[in-house]
């Protein structure tokens, strides 16, 4: 049997470097999007032909006959919503359509979250796949809502759920306001406190899902460099790929919960800064969110590669080629 993969998020940041490594690879991608056009300007972005991935509808009951792809990777997912609601009808409801929309043959590699444990319990270095999950965030409810109802409903298909925290890489427009601000002669930085995070590379995490695809094992497994970073190292790295040359502002928390207040309020804020409205802004208040990936590393060989430097300095190009930011003498 030919292989081919189905990815949905094929759009987003993830999708994007995973249609790369299948183009590379030669596997015929299926892809169910809300706007075809907006899948073909993105494959033209990245400089891929048009049939690099045949796009299929968002509704799985209207897939026809041929879409029975031998690999599936569900990378799609809402990351900003104004109710649990709205979390719950993508990132759970629309998921499990898909899921029995494929053979059961198919293997599948579903991306979650580190929010879906929360944060690191009080007294530990690192939180584990053993520990209790105790997500904060109704985004995080959703991702471990989604991974209760695949194992309950899937309970003997060939499923890996992998836990990554913050990725950084090209094409992460998340990062885009980072590094503008990174320019900035003043940078702000939530909390008096240093905070301690885990990351992982774009690049890792594809690495990670076709290394999932061979293993048996369900997970979730949490993904993760070796070393945490600080929210100060985060912010002199994005700079530095940046050229930037200000200083940063440590910003009380009580300030930043009023800020999130306002941001809720106002619906051209929440739109311009969704990452900061009241429920979102919980993922701010604790100051480790550090996980320990050597599960994973040990169910499949995989090791995260990519430091922090160079994950910040890809995206920063990225911007460059895209016009997204101006170029810096180099």
């Amino acid at each position: 049997m030919n292989s081919s993969l189905l990815l949905t998020g094929a759009t987003g940041f993830v999708g994007r470097n995973i249609l790369l490594r299948a183009h590379a690879e030669g596997v015929p991608v299926l892809a169910p999007v809300r706007s075809q056009e907006k899948l073909r300007a993105t494959l033209a972005e990245d400089g891929l032909p048009a049939g690099a991935a045949s796009p299929l509808s968002t509704d799985p009951e209207g897939w026809p006959s041929s879409a029975a792809p031998t690999r599936a990777v569900l990378s799609a997912g809402v990351l900003f919503a104004r109710t649990r609601e709205e979390y719950h009808s993508v990132n759970v409801d629309w998921t499990l359509r898909v899921l029995r929309a494929l053979p059961d043959s198919c293997r599948v590699v579903l991306l979650s979250s580190q929010s879906a444990g929360g944060p690191t319990p009080d007294g530990l270095v690192a939180r584990r796949e053993s520990d209790a999950d105790q997500p904060i965030t109704w985004y995080g409810e959703s991702k471990l809502a989604l991974e209760h109802a695949v194992r309950a409903e899937f309970p003997h298909r060939h499923i890996t759920v992998l836990r990554p925290p913050m990725i950084l890489g090209a094409r992460d427009a998340a990062t885009l306001p980072l590094f503008k601000m990174a320019r900035s002669p003043l940078r702000t930085k939530p909390g008096l406190k240093k905070k301690l995070f885990s990351f992982v590379g774009v690049g890792d995490v594809v690495e990670a899902v076709f290394a999932a695809f061979e293993t048996g094992e369900p997970g979730p497994f949490y993904l993760g460099s070796r070393e945490p970073v600080s929210d100060l190292r985060l912010i002199a790295a994005a700079a530095k790929a940046a050229g930037g040359r200000g200083v940063t502002l440590r910003v009380p928390l009580p300030l930043v919960r009023l800020m999130a207040a306002a941001v809720d309020a106002v619906p051209a804020w929440r739109r311009a800064t969704p990452s900061l409205t009241r429920d979102r802004a919980r993922e701010i208040w604790p100051d480790r969110w550090v996980v320990d990936a050597s599960a994973f590393r040990k169910a499949t060989g995989w090791e995260a590669r990519v430091s922090l430097e160079e994950a910040l300095e890809s995206a920063f190009r990225h911007f460059e080629s895209t016009g997204q930011l101006t170029p810096i003498s180099r």
